[in-house]
């Protein structure tokens, strides 16, 4: 699986971090940026960035979102098809996220989560795999007619 990063300036110093445990735990992850600290820069540019490539292929790509209330992020990446988003805020609701509703991109709110729990709620919704069930199969399938119509 590729894992596909970005943030603005609120979110950079989570992302280096994130980036550190991803690499920790041999994930093979693409910083789309930014890559380097820059206060004038603007979260829809690298949610755009990491929801087009999660969006070019859903089943090998997920993204990591990062900005100050994680609300801006997560907004941008659901306009893409094919994108689900979710903005966790804890480690029990990124697994939820995964088995019931099967996000491919996780964003986050560097300025109300610690890096300890940012690490664990993105260590349980990496790990988590879909559930199948037909009842989600279902509702993903509606979400996707939606989208499309």
């Amino acid at each position: 699986m590729l894992i596909y990063i970005g943030a603005d300036h609120r979110g950079f110093k989570l992302k280096e971090s994130l980036k550190n445990f991803l690499k920790s735990q041999e994930y093979e992850a693409v910083d789309i940026g930014n890559d380097k600290y820059d206060e004038n820069d603007d979260y829809p540019d690298f949610a755009a960035l990491v929801s087009r490539q999660v969006s070019q292929d859903l089943i090998n790509r997920r993204g990591i979102l990062i900005c100050g209330s994680g609300a801006g992020v997560d907004i941008v990446a659901n306009k893409f098809k094919g994108i689900r988003s979710v903005l966790a805020i804890n480690a029990e609701q990124a697994q939820k996220s995964r088995s019931d509703d099967d996000t491919n991109i996780l964003s986050l709110a560097a300025d109300f989560i610690s890096e300890e729990e940012a690490i664990k709620i993105l260590d349980v919704w990496l790990k988590t795999p879909f559930s199948g069930e037909e009842n989600y199969k279902r509702r993903i399938a509606k979400i996707n007619k939606i989208e499309n119509d």
